[in-house]
């Protein structure tokens, strides 16, 4: 593996490319202890939430996709153990959300059909990995699309319709906290590693592009009457491990963030929080809230700074950390001895360790959105 990563040129794209698609414990009581939950308002009704796979904790698992973790050694640092199809080695940093606005202690996948209708109502995840902004990104993976994630969000109102009554589906929708992460494979699974959308595309051109699909689907919730969504941005791209791997010079010994990268994300960033900043002051009257909930600045902190006790930045835990993901990081991968001395768990998506981070940074806009 090492020997290929240093291969690397435009013939091996066909061998890698798949790793790219997908985006960016028991854990013991001590460690999810440490997260303090908070009281949430009553109003607050459900956490409902989109995107890839940093919100995905296994609806891939019921669709005809390859790009699934629903084995080992995910969920390695789990409950039980359990490989759910969360991307990590436990947590996403959703359920520490929804444990910390005092909701549940892990947000289930929508597809999966064992939900009571309790569960339904008190919060799931409509997220698929792989899945992106761009109508395009979804379908190289097969996966399910923003669109009809938000067709799932039509269906899981009717159902709570049918169980509860129309008022009180109104009423969960409207006091639920939504949350949307999305954006990261737009560019590095999409506009960077095919040539599709650059025939069309600048890449300031690209990430208006992005940028107002994100806002049109923001608006399709304030629609479909959400009062309270929180927009995560992208995090520091160029500091993925399967991106300095693929998209650098020297990816074996200086394993160096890809400024190019993390440079665009910063500009999306810059570029969203403006358009979050322009729809908030539009929807101000019907008592809509809106934040952007910063992912950049603590995952760059950990990388670059080697802040927080990480010992390793750029690579992942499962495998060489170069470039696994998904069914490359399998039962038969070599796996670090403790994945909280890690960023990332494998080539592409952060530990718990790293998502508890992430959620520890978001919780003022969240305490803004519930009204704590």
């Amino acid at each position: 593996m090492f020997l290929l990563c240093s291969m690397m040129s435009t013939k091996y794209w066909i061998f890698f490319f798949p790793f790219l698609l997908i985006e960016h414990k028991a854990i013991s009581a001590q460690e999810f202890g440490g997260v303090k939950t908070g009281s949430s308002p009553p109003s607050v009704s459900s956490i409902l939430i989109f995107g890839d796979s940093t919100a995905d904790p296994g609806n891939n698992n019921y669709i005809g996709t390859p790009f699934k973790s629903d084995f080992s050694p995910y969920g390695r640092d789990f409950f039980n153990h359990t490989p759910t199809g969360r991307f990590t080695n436990g947590l996403l940093a959703n359920d520490f959300i929804a444990k910390y606005i005092g909701l549940k202690e892990i947000v289930p996948a929508y597809l999966d059909p064992s939900l009571t209708i309790d569960e339904l109502i008190s919060g799931v995840s409509f997220a698929s990995a792989g899945s992106g902004f761009d109508p395009l990104t979804p379908s190289i993976s097969n996966v399910i699309t923003l669109s009809d994630q938000m067709n799932h969000l039509k269906e899981y109102r009717r159902k709570v319709e049918a169980a509860a009554g129309e008022a009180k589906a109104k009423e969960v929708i409207s006091n639920a906290l939504f949350l949307v992460s999305a954006g990261t494979n737009d560019f590095v699974v999409n506009y960077f590693a095919l040539p599709v959308r650059r025939r069309s595309y600048t890449i300031p051109s690209y990430i208006d592009f992005v940028s107002n699909g994100a806002t049109q689907f923001l608006q399709e919730l304030l629609d479909e009457g959400a009062r309270r969504i929180g927009v995560v941005g992208l995090p520091p791209m160029g500091c993925l491990p399967v991106v300095i791997t693929l998209f650098t010079n020297h990816p074996i010994l200086d394993r160096g963030c890809d400024d190019n990268f993390t440079s665009v994300a910063r500009d999306y960033n810059q570029i969203l929080q403006k358009e979050l900043d322009a729809l908030q002051v539009r929807v101000r009257s019907s008592g809509a809230r809106i934040a952007y909930l910063d992912a950049y600045t603590p995952l760059e902190e950990m990388t670059l700074g080697h802040k927080y006790g990480f010992d390793v930045v750029n690579s992942g835990c499962c495998g060489t950390g170069m470039v696994e993901a998904s069914f490359m990081c399998n039962p038969k991968s070599p796996v670090c001895d403790d994945a909280s001395k890690y960023v990332f768990w494998d080539a592409i998506h952060p530990t718990q360790k790293s998502y508890d981070l992430i959620f520890q940074s978001f919780r003022p806009a969240l305490d803004y959105l519930v009204g704590n």
